[in-house]
């Protein structure tokens, strides 16, 4: 597979995520910053404290997961209005099923696999629609390549390709790519947050490798004539 489609090998739950994807938003009071930015305190607390009928312990999940969920969505739906718009509209759900929330099961699996319905829903509809621009794209895309060897230009070329490549296939393929390959989750990890199972995930990421590769190719085939 194209370099740019590498895995980061870092799960979006974990400490060692992107700090463009994982740092606390501005603006926060310093009583939500403090809930937000304590390790000590888990997200499940969070949950339970909002239940409970505070108001800061659900604010400060918001801001653990607001950067998390929009890059989520983004790298879905390919437009950054409409990935802030998907963001948003989790976070209604979320709240709305707070009291379904089992915490015997990870937090932030059964949060995405709210971000990645609604992603994928506004996918599908959007279809029909013209695909973002280029420099658009460029412009919120993290690199998940190492930093260096390649010249910008040639990087930027790169990358406005892959996605280029990836608005061609079916959102259930994109989907398991984009969480695997750029976010670097582990088909374990994305099969609940799809609601298939660890097999169908592990097929769907070898399919959607395969038809990306096969892009890839016919793409670079034609550039070299």
């Amino acid at each position: 597979m194209n370099p740019a489609m590498e895995p980061n090998r870092r799960s979006v739950g974990s400490s060692s995520a992107e700090p463009a994807m994982t740092s606390l938003p501005a603006g926060l009071s310093s009583v939500v910053h403090a809930l937000a930015a304590d390790a000590s305190v888990s997200d499940a607390e969070l949950v339970r404290r909002t239940l409970a009928g505070q108001e800061d312990p659900f604010v400060a999940l918001v801001a653990r997961y607001q950067r998390r969920a929009f890059w989520i969505a983004f790298h879905v739906v390919g437009r950054v209005e409409d990935a802030r718009d998907v963001a948003q509209e989790a976070f209604v759900r979320l709240f709305r099923s707070l009291d379904r929330y089992d915490y015997a099961r990870s937090f932030y699996t059964w949060f995405y696999r709210i971000v990645m319905n609604l992603a994928i829903d506004a996918l599908r509809k959007a279809r029909s629609s013209h695909a973002a621009s280029i420099e658009e794209l460029l412009g919120a895309l993290p690199d998940a390549r190492e930093q260096g060897g390649d010249e910008p230009l040639q990087r930027d070329e790169e990358n406005g390709q892959v996605w280029a490549i990836l608005d061609k296939l079916d959102a259930k393929f994109r989907a398991v790519l984009v969480l695997r390959d750029i976010h670097g989750l582990s088909c374990r990890e994305i099969a609940p947050m799809l609601k298939v199972t660890h097999a169908t995930a592990r097929w769907r990421l070898h399919r959607g490798r395969q038809m990306f590769r096969d892009h890839w190719e016919r793409l670079q085939g034609r550039s070299e004539r």
